[in-house]
């Protein structure tokens, strides 16, 4: 347990951050599934519009913190890569 007032405050913050990227991460999570089912109904268009609006919210995301940049990077392009593939 904490002692000093700094460190009780600091864990008071972070159980606050904790929630916030909680939800920021499940968000994400949410626009990548809506992509991946777009894919697997072969369908194109609709594909390429849940990854245009998932983009800028997983970018988003990298500079908030929660995710990794290359992390992001490399759901983008594998992403992007599935959706190519289709006919």
């Amino acid at each position: 347990m904490a002692n000093h007032k700094s460190a009780k405050k600091r864990i008071r913050r972070n159980s606050k951050f904790e929630i916030i990227n909680k939800v920021r991460k499940s968000k994400v999570r949410t626009f990548i599934k809506k992509v991946e089912s777009a894919i697997n109904n072969n369908d194109k268009n609709l594909a390429n519009e849940a990854l245009k609006i998932a983009q800028p919210e997983m970018h988003k995301s990298v500079t908030k913190g929660v995710f990794n940049k290359n992390t992001i990077s490399r759901k983008l392009s594998r992403l992007s890569k599935k959706i190519k593939s289709l006919k």
